[in-house]
């Protein structure tokens, strides 16, 4: 689904906040994406949908699921994210759902700036199946 810009050649020396930041882009683009696709809504329905998705604890829900899954090299590029110093954490974000949020956006902006599509691709729509499956499951 992704294409990433020129691959760089090693994302793992870049500060684990950068590839955060890569990682939040891609992952908000990835679920809007996917909602757009569903059929046509207004865009505030969109928006509202994707949060459920993009907030915090269902990042950090996902990741927790899908944490066994990962290699050793995706683990230690999550644990590099998720133990980084934010300068900020937002007000509504729980500390840790937070810190663990970081940790999988950096590691969706590593694939993505690696280049590994096909990974990429393979993550993003397992954790739309964990977070769609729970939200099933709530209904």
């Amino acid at each position: 689904m992704f294409q990433s810009i020129d691959k760089i050649e090693n994302p793992s020396l870049l500060p684990p906040l950068t590839l955060a930041i890569v990682g939040d882009s891609v992952y908000d683009l990835y679920f809007k994406n996917r909602l757009i696709a569903l059929k046509t809504m207004p865009c505030g329905r969109i928006h509202t949908l994707a949060i459920g998705y993009v907030r915090a604890s269902a990042q950090s829900d996902a990741i927790r699921i899908l944490e066994p899954e990962l290699t050793e090299e995706e683990t230690a590029v999550y644990h590099r994210g998720r133990n980084a110093k934010p300068s900020s954490v937002p007000k509504h974000a729980d500390i840790s759902e937070y810190h663990r949020a970081t940790g999988l956006e950096a590691l969706i902006g590593y694939l993505y700036l690696k280049g590994d599509e096909n990974r990429l691709d393979y993550l993003l729509d397992r954790i739309y199946q964990i977070l769609t499956d729970q939200k099933m499951q709530e209904i």
